[in-house]
């Protein structure tokens, strides 16, 4: 599958701000770099080797900014925010290939994955309002409007069955994001790289003493830093990956713990033994995506959809009836994967 839009969009906002790049002469061992900030409420780390030694901070703070602008609910003025609040906006690339790269992960998965669950999240308390107390019937009301075929764009326009219906691209934005950034790096001829924002990665060629990108996979316990603890490491090249997990974002109400990862069927969280899904795809959007819907699906129903999509790896935490963890992982990760 691929990313069914072009970056034109943001290149060319980006691209405008590197004036001569061309004339630069490569210098005999390409340099190593490595760029840190925040983005999307998380953060951003990109390490790369550039022939032509160029600094990139600027560009890539300033790209990940017009990302936000159009994709993330966060920002009132943004692309996405507008829709929701029913504003008329013209809509951007970034915009549309989140929305149709949706479209076509939610017909994949069968409705595990969909962007209406934004007025869910909002009930449940894991977007901008505090949570309160949840009732059947306030779940029920919200569900008559949730529904990935209850919206379309048309004409340039988003069209909805229900002005109530929201969007919400947390769960696919930030992996596009990643690819939007690996794009702009291969377009000035940047070809070994590792983009990771949030824990979602491309991962480009290979290091400076040619091996493989290490990408760990956080063990899904609560509590613990980033990167304190590693369940594995996976070495890639030439692909992206992306995990998503109920140990980390979640919240605890009267003795009950509240994942934040919706089930779209259900309007409620959803509850698993599963406890981290690793997906290894062409891109980072689409892993990002799939991870969300196979947090969503459970163990085994994720387990058959893996089986029946070799086009993607996976690796999945979860845990048995004692508590103890338990591995799961494709044919094609196995060569690749170091359990800790």
């Amino acid at each position: 599958m691929k990313l069914i839009t072009s970056f034109f969009f943001v290149l060319t906002i980006i691209l405008s701000s590197c004036n001569n790049i061309s004339t630069i002469e490569p210098t005999k061992t390409p340099e190593k770099y490595v760029i840190q900030g925040a983005a999307q409420g998380t953060y951003y780390a990109i390490t790369y080797y550039d022939p032509h030694g160029r600094k990139l901070d600027h560009s890539i703070d300033s790209l990940l900014k017009a990302f936000d602008m159009s994709a993330s609910n966060y920002q009132d003025s943004s692309i996405i925010s507008k829709v929701n609040a029913n504003i008329p906006v013209k809509l951007d690339e970034i915009f549309l290939g989140n929305f149709n790269l949706a479209k076509e992960v939610s017909l994949m998965t069968d409705g595990a994955f969909d962007i209406t669950v934004r007025p869910l999240v909002e009930l449940w308390g894991f977007g901008k309002k505090q949570i309160g107390e949840v009732s059947l019937g306030e779940v029920d009301s919200v569900m008559s409007f949730i529904g990935f075929q209850k919206v379309r764009i048309e004409d340039g326009k988003v069209i909805k069955d229900d002005p109530r219906l929201q969007l919400d691209f947390n769960a696919i934005a930030q992996g596009y994001s990643v690819d939007v950034t690996a794009k702009y790096l291969r377009s000035l001829g940047i070809e070994n790289f590792l983009v990771d924002i949030g824990g979602e990665v491309v991962a480009s060629g290979q290091k400076a003493d040619s091996s493989f990108w290490k990408v760990g996979v956080e063990r899904p316990k609560e509590n613990e830093a980033y990167g304190e603890a590693l369940s594995a490491v996976i070495s890639l090249k030439d692909r992206a990956l992306a995990t998503s997990g109920n140990y980390r974002k979640f919240y605890e109400k009267d003795g009950v713990k509240y994942s934040h990862t919706i089930d779209p069927k259900t309007g409620y969280p959803a509850r698993s033994v599963l406890l981290s899904a690793t997906v290894i795809a062409e891109n980072a959007a689409l892993a990002d995506a799939l991870a969300t819907a196979l947090m969503v699906k459970g163990i085994d129903s994720s387990k058959v959809f893996l089986e029946k999509h070799p086009e993607f790896d996976g690796f999945l935490i979860y845990s048995d009836e004692a508590g103890n963890y338990k591995f799961y992982e494709t044919e094609g990760i196995k060569e690749i994967i170091t359990k800790n």
